[in-house]
This record gives structure tokens, sequence and C-alpha cells, in this order.
């Protein structure tokens, strides 16, 4: 048997998170025959390993907490080689969300009810402050039955919570009803409503009708949980899994909210099966009626995403040290399964995100949390720099293949009024737009943007830019945001789609801004102060450690300002003892 096609590869590694990873292949078959193939040298370059982008130390890479002055990261994890399979929650704690200490694994499978697998779920605290992770099993491999359990801590005043327990009430919610037991898993994190003293958790699954859904369960007192009438919602998207609901302030402000308080948005959050990609929408929540609603009548049909790049089965979790959202994301290999084996790892988590809403409460807001500024170094900085068209400039001084990089963007408005028209056929398509626009294709208002990950001789070059389309029977300017790694690599096995994501911005002052984290393999990007994010994996063949280059470059046909360009190397923090 030969290795899968990087296309199948890719979508195999997505069922790190999700509920079709229950579904049982020939994995040790799979990494014998694999590791015979040829796997060009650049994938195996311990350089192109993240630097400060989580990882375990190898192989493999559900429910953040933060618990007694510790930040705890529970991840599916494969201790016995670098592809799917042999799952366990892997566990590391940090002080700070940058250094990490690994851990034992929390969580083995050890009862009936998780005898075939323990998969993703969920932390909640409870009232007296004591953390509960509800996790989905299978108890027959079979028929792929899905059920959820729950662990607590052995000893409460460890702060690295080092031992989980099972009670003997395993398993504590089973699919019954007409639930399809073999799509019913990925349990969130609980809330309580203070005026009956409920707790509330949403479960992700597939309707009769292929519609996916959120189941909500109820429970008094953590054991005996009860299944709600209606689910909180559903839309005709096929299954949902790692459904994620949580409250943010209509303040628009960074601080994040903990409870369904009255003046609060809701944001239902999926990662589609049949996508694999993350969506949300934001809207109001009926405490009484257990319903959500979008507040976009067509926020189920044209969905917003997290990151418009390689990001799936996300998590977010309320901080109380900071009082705020985090966002944690997962990202898959571009890889093939024998470069996988070869390198001994594969898949990282993306840096994590503050999330906020935006003033206009049409979408949320994603910055990288604070704490990873600690890993800047060196830096260098351009001002009012004219990029003409055609040109590109170099960005000399740091070492730009494991850096932080923010500019801002300046375009004139006769460069606005010479945009390009908008195909309405690609108004709701971002993706097949930068797929056919790409960043060399010579436009009006770009493209303009950052060549990052690029080698001397441009041989080698990933493209981030904006560029600015005119809306068809308006004009009203549209911006395009996309990384493009078509010349990424020299590697002709690698997986190397164009990612893109329109940008909701007000651009008649001409001003955007971008900030892309690099990191050796990884091209994690922030259009217009977090409005638009993608991420990429990226292996180059010749911008590899020292070799690699930045650039700013504009494709357009008039002048580019940059106003300010700041780049700063990036240190490499402790990671789970590497």
């Amino acid at each position: 048997m030969r290795a899968l096609g990087r296309v199948a590869w890719a979508w195999l590694l997505l069922l790190q998170l999700a509920g079709a990873s229950h579904v049982v292949y020939d994995y040790e078959n799979l990494e014998v025959e694999a590791a015979a193939d040829t796997v060009p040298p650049s994938i195996v370059d311990p350089l192109l390993r993240t630097g400060y982008h989580f990882q375990p130390r190898k192989n493999w890479i559900n429910a953040p907490l933060y618990y007694k002055g510790w930040y705890h990261l529970f991840y599916q994890y494969n201790p016995k080689g670098a592809v799917w399979g042999n799952i366990v929650w892997g566990h590391s704690v940090s002080r700070d969300l940058i250094n990490w200490v690994a851990l034992k694994p929390a969580i083995e499978p050890s009862i009936a009810s998780d005898k075939y697998g323990c998969w993703s779920g969920s932390a909640t605290t409870l009232l007296d402050g004591t953390p509960a992770i509800m996790y989905t099993g299978v108890n027959r491999p079979d028929v792929n039955n899905q059920v959820q359990n729950i662990a607590y801590p052995r000893n409460k005043s460890d702060p690295l919570l080092r031992e989980w327990v099972k009670p003997t009430h395993n398993p504590i919610i089973v699919p019954r009803g007409g639930v399809n037991a073999t799509q019913f898993r990925d349990p969130t994190t609980a809330w309580r409503h203070a005026d009956d003293g409920h707790w509330r958790l949403l479960i992700g699954s597939v309707d009769s009708a292929a519609r996916g859904v959120a189941y909500v369960y109820r429970s008094r007192d953590f054991k005996r949980w009860t299944r709600a009438r209606r689910p909180l919602h559903s839309a005709d998207t096929g299954m949902w899994e790692c459904p994620d609901f949580y409250p943010v302030s209509r303040a628009g402000r960074r601080v994040g909210v903990e409870t369904s308080e009255a003046e609060v948005k809701h944001v239902l959050k999926n990662s589609l099966d049949l996508r694999r990609y993350d969506y949300y929408t934001v809207g109001t929540y009926d405490r009484k009626a257990e319903r959500y609603v979008p507040d976009d009548p067509v926020g189920d049909e044209h969905l917003l995403r997290y990151d418009y790049g390689n990001f799936y089965a996300s998590k977010t979790f309320y901080d109380p040290a900071k009082r705020r959202r985090i966002l944690w994301g997962w990202a898959n290999e571009s890889d093939t399964a024998a470069g996988d084996v070869a390198k001994g790892w594969a898949g990282i988590q993306a840096i994590p995100r503050t999330v906020w809403l935006d003033p206009s409460g049409k979408q949320l807001l994603q910055w990288p949390v604070e704490e990873v500024e600690a890993l800047r170094g060196k830096s260098v900085t351009l001002k009012d720099r004219v990029i003409r068209p055609g040109q590109h400039v170099e960005v000399t001084g740091i070492q730009a293949a494991q850096a932080d990089v923010e500019v801002s963007f300046e375009v004139s408005p006769s460069a606005l009024a010479g945009a390009e028209p908008l195909d309405p056929a690609l108004a709701y398509d971002a993706e097949r737009l930068c797929g056919v626009k790409r960043a060399d294709v010579k436009g009006g208002a770009g493209p303009f943007g950052l060549w990052v990950l690029a080698s001397a001789n441009l041989k080698e070059r990933t493209a981030v830019f904006f560029r600015v389309f005119k809306a068809a029977g308006s004009n009203k300017p549209v911006v395009l945001m996309c990384t493009d790694p078509t010349k990424s690599s020299l590697n002709p096995n690698l997986y190397r789609p164009t990612f893109a994501g329109f940008v909701d911005t007000d651009i008649s002052d001409g001003k955007i801004s971008l900030r892309s984290l690099i990191d050796r393999s990884v091209v994690e990007s922030f259009g217009a102060g977090g409005k638009t994010c993608i991420l990429s994996r990226i292996y180059p063949s010749l911008a590899i450690g020292k070799n690699a280059r930045l650039y700013v470059f504009n494709n357009g046909k008039a002048d580019v300002r940059v106003s300010r360009l700041t780049a700063w190397e990036m240190k490499k923090p402790l990671m789970n003892g590497a």
C-alpha cells in the first residue's frame, strides 16, 4: 500500500479531534510502509519544527483550563507514533501560555465506557472550585457507539492536576430517543443558570435529515443529565463536531465575560465535518426557551470562520486571571504521511488568541495573547517607505524564519478608484477568488503585502496580502485577504492551497494593517486588527533557518506606502522539555 496522497492525508489528519476519528484504520501497516517512501530532506529538517507554537515532544498533537495559577492544556495525543491512533489525553501546564511543561497523560482508556477511545471534550469548574472533565468515549467498536464520561482530579489541592479519576457512575450521558449513537460527541464546557440551579452543556450531532444539531443536556448535580426537548440550534450543514457556546460583551471590549449576563451576545461555533473548517455565528440566547437565534438571517448559510486557513476543532475558555476569553485551535499538516513518520511529529496548536466582539456586533475580533510579545528579541523598523508597482523591498537585520511582523499600509484614493470590479459569482467565495487572483496576478489596488519564508532567489516565497475590489453595482471597496503558498516550496508533494477571507473593514481612508507570526513551518496572520485571520502550514526547501528572508511587495498599479513596519526575531520558549 502506498502512502496516502497529500489531500487524503490532510483530510485524515483532521480526524485528530473529530468524531470521525473513532473509525478504525490499519495504522501500524500505514506507518511501516509510509516510512519506506522517499522523503524530501527538507521535511525532516529540525529547523522546520516550530519554535514557539505548542507541540508535544514528538508524535501527535482538547480542553483548556485555568486552575490555581496554572494554565492547563489537554490535547489528543498518540504516545506511540506520529500518525492517528492510540489516542489519550495529553497534558501540559504553563504559567504564561507560552512556556510549557509536559506531564503524564491525564486520561487514558481504562473503563468500559471509554475502552475503545478517550476523545474530545471540555473542562468545567464547578461551584466549589472543582474542575471536571467531560469527554466522549467509545464503548462498542463494532457500531462505534459514543457516550459521554466524566473525570475529576484525585487531589484538588494539587495545582498541576496530575492525577484524574473516573467515578463509577460513568457513562453519564448516553444517546437515547432517536439520537444517532455514532454521531454523538464533544461535550462543551457547562454553564449554570442561577434561577433554576441547572447546569447546561451541548453535544454535537447530526439528525436524520443531515442537519447539524447542538443538543442541550441539563443537570442539577452533574451526574444525572436530561436532554432538552429541542436542540439549541440546528442548520443544514451536516454533522457538527466540537461545538462551543459562550457569551461575549456587547461593549466590544477585550474584557471577557464568564456568565450569561443581560448585556451580552452569544457565539455558537461548530466544526463542520463535511467542510473541515470552524464556523460561528453571533446571536441571541433565549434562556427560557433554551434556543439560540443568529442575528444574521443568512448566518447559517454564509458562515463566519474563526480562521480562513488550517484551523479546526478549536475550543475557548474563560481566563479569570486576566478576565479574557482565549481561543485555541489546531492546525493539521500539509506534508505527506511519509513526511510525518520520518520527522516524528504531526500537528500543532495555533498561538492562543484573545477573542472579543467587534464594536459593530457582527463578528469576533482575534489577537495573539499579549504574552507572546515576551518572546520578541532583536527588531528592525521601516518607516514611511513607498513601494512602487512591481517593486519588492527586503526587510533585513533579523532572522526571518522565526519572527513577528506588524505592518501598516496606506493606499491612495486614486489607487482605490482603480480597484478591479468584483465578480458577483465570487462575492461569497474568497478562497476561490484568491485562487484566481493570486499574488503574482497584477491588479489595481493590490495585491500588496508580505513575502515570508522566502529564499534569496525568490524561487520560494509565501505571500500574505490584501487586494481591493469594487462591489458590483455600488463600487464600494471590498477587501480580500489571502495567503498564497503555491510557490512556498520546491517540494512537489506538499498540499499548498490558497486560503482567503473577506475583511469587513472601512478602507475609505486607505489604511489597513497586517500582523504575521512566522514560525519556521507555520505562518499565522491577522488582518485589520484581527477581523480576518489565516493560518497556513509551510514547508520550504530553501528558505530554512538563516536562509529565510522577508520582503514587502506590491503588484498593483499604484504606489503603496508602508507607514510603519516592525519585525522582531522571536525567541524559543520552553516547549514540553524540548
